[in-house]
């Protein structure tokens, strides 16, 4: 057996000793179990309902009443948008960053292992630290570890996963609260900075699944309607329809608008 294959032996060995000691969620999907809803689940969808509502008032507030109702949907999906990535996906990465564990009884004396991370790769190169949101006690760590039981990378330090949503969240969030200025404000620029979004919004969810797709989804729990529908399906493809919609529409202003200069152009040659 050659190193490499030690390493990954070692990695494989511990990760499942912090398993079997309920420090971190077993990737692997189980079978046949029914959805836990405990009252941080429903706290969970409750602050998502929450901030639906929030920007739904804030469209109330800010769009005339004359406001088309294209307009105030665009507007209130884009503060919806801009919340879920500040305040929840921030929370998120806040974990990522600042929640660990340094037992270091649990590894022997060795260096820690993440079940999210190869083997010799460590977050941020602390060799004695795990993180994430498994190891946090703040009330947003237990709304992630209640989604990480449908994909359990948001338990841990994924680095894919953060490398997306340090895009999200610092450019994703103050993109979308600059449309929702713009759309009040009736700027011509509107659709450019919604289909640039919108492009983003669909690399990211692309890029967020791909590395799973490709590797047999070994951290998605579909064993039940809960976490594939509402937690997978449902709530993630809301950022693929939506964004879709936005091009197709951002398109037809686009082409128009084009079109219409382009005669105005020709009818004056003609002249």
């Amino acid at each position: 057996m050659n190193e490499v294959d030690r390493d990954a032996l070692g990695w494989a060995e511990e990760k499942q000793h912090l398993i079997r000691d309920g420090l971190i969620i077993d990737s692997m999907p189980s079978t046949g179990t029914g959805p836990v809803i405990d009252l941080t689940t429903i706290l969970s969808l409750i602050s998502t309902l929450a901030i639906l509502g929030t920007a739904y008032l804030a469209s109330t507030h800010f769009l005339p009443a004359s406001a088309s109702t294209k307009t105030r949907v665009l507007f209130i999906w884009h503060a919806f948008d801009s919340l879920i990535h500040a305040i929840l996906e921030g929370s998120f990465l806040y974990n990522c960053f600042f929640s660990y564990t340094t037992n270091s009884a649990l590894w022997g004396g060795k260096n820690s292992v993440s079940a999210y991370l190869p083997p010799n790769v460590y977050f941020l190169g602390h060799k004695d630290r795990l993180y994430g949101s498994e190891y946090g006690t703040n009330p947003f760590a237990a709304l992630w570890r209640v989604y990480a039981l449908a994909d359990a990378r948001w338990g841990g330090s994924d680095l894919t996963v953060i490398s997306l949503e340090l895009l999200t969240v610092f450019i994703g969030a103050p993109l979308s609260a600059w449309i929702c200025y713009c759309l009040v404000k009736g700027r011509k620029d509107s659709w450019f900075w919604m289909i640039v979004l919108a492009t983003g919004e669909l690399y990211g969810g692309f890029m967020t699944f791909a590395p799973e797709w490709l590797s047999g989804n070994p951290n998605l729990d579909t064993s039940n309607w809960m976490y594939l529908w509402l937690y997978l399906f449902f709530f993630n493809t809301l950022w693929v329809w939506i964004p879709l919609w936005i091009l197709y529409e951002g398109y037809g202003v686009l082409t128009g608008a084009s079109g219409s200069k382009g005669q105005a152009m020709g009818g004056k040659k003609r002249r």
